[in-house]
């Protein structure tokens, strides 16, 4: 059988959001996407819908040509999957996808994640609640805690993830 690979992104645009989100996690990088491709060509995750306007939010396919994401300090990991796998995780992007203006940021939980408290508005995420949703649905991984509490740094932290690059996200592409 063919080894599958997802790619999970993990960036530091150096937004105000971000350096806000850094304030309290005092990591390296506070945002995570999942790419089918190895050249991060379908990147997916909960963020902004333009670059400029942090308060406008939710399901996006990522373009990672744009300046914003360029110059943003960036690891990339592969992570082996099945076929059986795939199939499902793009089922459920398919699904997001198909209602993708019904989705919306996430903004309040990461208030849950400061005090350890899932905070669950329906048709809302922020990345790495969106990011840990797809594997635990897809059958790749289970967490021992909910979505709404999973960091980018939980989702580094998994076995199994190869480093295949890390820098300025201009020089991955």
């Amino acid at each position: 059988m063919r080894q599958e690979h997802i790619y999970l992104l993990f960036t530091n645009t150096g937004t105000l959001l971000t350096k806000a989100i850094g304030l309290y996690t005092k990591a390296e990088y506070n945002h995570v996407s999942v790419a089918l491709d190895v050249n991060l060509n379908e990147t997916y995750s909960f963020g902004r819908k333009h670059h400029r306007n942090p308060f406008w939010g939710g399901f996006v396919k990522e373009n990672i040509q744009e300046r914003f994401f360029l110059e943003a300090d960036c690891s990339i990991y592969a992570y082996p999957i099945n076929a059986k796998q795939i199939k499902k995780l793009q089922g459920t992007l398919n699904f997001f996808r198909s209602r993708e203006n019904t989705y919306h940021y996430n903004l309040w939980e990461l208030f849950g994640l400061m005090f350890n408290k899932p905070i669950q508005r329906s048709n809302a995420y922020f990345c790495s609640q969106f990011v840990a949703y797809l594997l635990i649905e897809a059958g790749i991984v289970s967490f021992d805690k909910p979505p709404e509490l999973i960091t980018p740094q939980d989702i580094q932290q998994l076995p199994g993830l190869i480093a295949i690059y890390q820098g300025k996200l201009q020089g991955a592409v």
